[in-house]
């Protein structure tokens, strides 16, 4: 082999190596463009967001046990002054129970089971802004108050239902969230600020999975669907 050849295969193979070494750190700066472009798009979706109305079926896999047990029901979530409320009917489709409802204003939660006619009450205190990072990572949430609250990972779009999703992995800067859950997976429509899907993995080995369909937004909803009724026999419990 002549001297000039050994030299062209000898740059032939550096480029290739340059080109190796490179093309993470250009995935990683498409990926970063994506993301801005994402989080753009929540953020223009988030100023219009006022309400959104779903219906939901949460999954909820206990690693001890290996079983999963199923809760669906309807949901609202709605912006009100500088935070979000929110209500939920929750069914057990394996029970005859009836269904329980859970509300949610201004940092007080409260989750009535009219099988045992009680209402259990938990106080965020100085945890609200935890509270609510939680509430609006599904809906209304603009892609800052995503930023602030979590470490994103882009994992690339995905189509759920017919509608396009971006498909984001969260990580929570907040020590005592981080300790509830290792990290979310999120599937969000950006062009409306809501998420179609969201997996919680807990360090146990536990996991969540909460499915939205039939999602309606800004439209006026009849909370009384989603009242707490209550009566003289009712008891309450702090906590």
């Amino acid at each position: 082999m002549s001297r000039a050849i050994a030299m062209k295969m000898a740059a032939v193979a550096g480029l290739g190596m340059m080109m190796a070494a490179l093309t993470p750190a250009m995935r990683a700066q498409a990926g970063s463009a994506r993301l801005a472009e994402v989080l753009a798009q929540m953020n223009t979706a988030s100023k219009s967001f006022v309400d959104a109305r779903a219906d939901f079926r949460w999954d909820y896999y206990e690693r001890v046990v290996k079983d999963t047990s199923t809760q669906q029901g309807a949901i609202y979530f709605e912006r009100k002054g500088g935070g979000m409320t929110m209500g939920a009917v929750v069914e057990d489709p394996q029970s005859k129970a009836k269904a329980k409802v859970i509300d949610y204003e201004g940092g007080v939660l409260q989750m009535f089971d009219p099988g045992v006619d009680q209402i259990t009450v938990l106080h965020a205190g100085a945890n609200q802004a935890q509270y609510e990072s939680f509430l609006t990572l599904g809906f209304g949430g603009s892609g800052s108050d995503l930023e602030r609250a979590w470490k994103i990972a882009d994992l690339g779009p995905e189509t759920i239902d017919g509608v396009k999703t971006e498909k984001l992995d969260l990580t929570a800067k907040d020590a005592q969230a981080s300790s509830m859950f290792t990290h979310i997976t999120i599937w969000v429509d950006p062009a409306r600020a809501v998420s179609l899907k969201q997996v919680f993995y807990a360090p146990s080995g536990d996991v969540r999975t909460a499915y939205y369909s039939n999602i309606r937004l800004n439209m006026k909803i009849d909370k009384g669907t989603f009242a707490i009724k209550k009566d003289s026999h009712t008891t309450v419990v702090n906590r």
